[in-house]
């Protein structure tokens, strides 16, 4: 029998105990995995003329990301730094959250990685990379023969 490890089920085991020992000051899980998503989620569209790349990003300034484009494949890197205060009756809580994302998206198309053009906002990522020449001119004819009944 093959069994798949795991290693987040440690850590959830960890912060299962852990919460248990601080009480009602816990951090929520919730919270954690919807903060700190490791693979940011994309979404492509391609065109006749570039391929459309979406990412999600939410929490980030674009001074945080790092994004490099080759002919076949777009590499995205960051990291995210945020921290919350709450005051209640007197009590100040704060948090930190900290953590260091990278996704590589493979293109199956080549595209002119110097006119690649981008936006950012509202932690909203828009590449659009146009494809090559030779890549907008792929079309293929096909004959079709009737046969003489």
């Amino acid at each position: 029998m093959l069994v798949r490890y795991n290693p987040w089920q440690e850590l959830n085991a960890l912060e299962r105990h852990i919460n248990g020992l601080l009480g009602d000051t816990r951090v929520p899980s919730a919270r954690l995995e919807k903060d700190f998503i490791k693979v940011p989620a994309a979404e492509l569209q391609e065109t006749d003329d570039a391929i459309h790349l979406k990412l999600e990003l939410p929490g980030l300034d674009a001074k945080d990301l790092d994004i490099q484009v080759t002919e076949d494949a777009v590499h995205i890197s960051g990291e995210r730094k945020s921290e919350t205060k709450t005051e209640n009756n007197g009590t100040t809580k704060s948090e930190f959250y900290y953590g260091k994302f990278q996704r590589v998206i493979p293109l199956k198309t080549r595209i002119q990685n110097t006119n690649v053009t981008a936006d950012y906002k509202d932690g909203i990522l828009n590449l659009t990379l146009p494809k090559t020449e030779q890549e907008k001119n792929k079309v293929v004819k096909v004959n079709l023969e009737q046969s003489a009944a």
